[in-house]
């Protein structure tokens, strides 16, 4: 998942992978349909040449329409985003410390001798 950072935040686009031109490794475009705060639409390549030198370029509105056409017919796949928050975890938890010794939980607030005479 790509941002693209607008109105003073970053904005979450959807990233594609380009057909990389001649000298360059890798081609990656990041879409913004809309930003919700001043409602532009965004295109963003950046490009990484055979020397490890990072570019980038944007377009905005009307232009970005047009270049969008232009280079719909180069792009190779979508860059698929995996929301983490959502994994399975597991219930499995070591109630032991690296050195063997019990971990105290100190939730329990009646356990707790602090302050008292």
């Amino acid at each position: 998942m790509g941002y693209i950072h607008c109105c003073g935040g970053l904005r979450k686009t959807r990233s594609f992978v380009l057909v990389p031109l001649q000298g360059y490794v890798e081609c990656i475009l990041d879409y913004l349909p809309k930003c919700p705060q001043c409602g532009n639409m965004i295109l963003q390549i950046t490009r990484i040449d055979i020397d490890n030198i990072l570019t980038s370029f944007r377009y905005k509105n009307k232009s970005a329409k047009s270049f969008l056409k232009i280079i719909r017919n180069k792009i190779l796949y979508e860059i698929e985003n995996k929301d983490y928050s959502k994994c399975k975890k597991g219930k499995f938890y070591l109630y032991y410390n690296e050195y063997g010794v019990k971990k105290r939980c100190y939730t329990n607030i009646s356990n707790l001798k602090i302050g008292k005479k």
